[in-house]
């Protein structure tokens, strides 16, 4: 099952995704245990996230091990599945309170200058960005340039 996860006919301009939703998210799982009050398990309780430290790490570890794996290219598409449920999961909690401009099922609304459409949409850029460009891994693959690629020659999967 995952050898036909690995084939891929993407170009090798993927490497640029791959190195920017990869190192971004590897960076920021790693944040998360580093500094755990303010980006890790704090912010998950402020957010109203339940039992935030549980998933403050559980979120850290998969954002830097599956950030990692895209650095490499190695299971990109199985990779790319748990940064798509952390970025949709990332825009429910704390996107749509900017939205509506207050809380939203136990989640909080932080103080912003103002709220609405536009500043939702400036707040989730980033967001946005990671989901999708973990969309676009998951449906392409991770490219020429990429372990996947390596391993699909070697088990001798198209």
């Amino acid at each position: 099952m995952i050898q036909r996860t690995l084939p891929t006919h993407a170009p090798a301009a993927n490497l640029l995704i791959r190195l920017m939703v990869g190192g971004i998210f590897f960076f920021e799982g790693i944040q998360k245990f580093l500094y755990p009050a303010d980006l890790g398990s704090g912010r998950f309780a402020k957010i109203g996230i339940p039992a935030p430290e549980f998933f403050g790490p559980f979120v850290g570890f998969f954002e830097t091990a599956c950030g990692m794996l895209l650095l490499a290219g190695l299971f990109t598409r199985i990779a790319a599945v748990p940064l798509i449920v952390t970025m949709l999961v990332a825009l429910f909690t704390v996107k749509i309170p900017i939205f509506i401009g207050s809380e939203f099922m136990g989640f909080s609304l932080r103080p912003l200058p103002r709220y609405g459409f536009l500043s939702t949409i400036h707040e989730s850029r980033n967001d946005i960005s990671m989901l999708f460009g973990s969309l676009y891994l998951l449906i392409t693959g991770a490219g020429p340039w990429s372990v996947d690629v390596k391993l699909s020659k070697r088990w001798k999967v198209d």
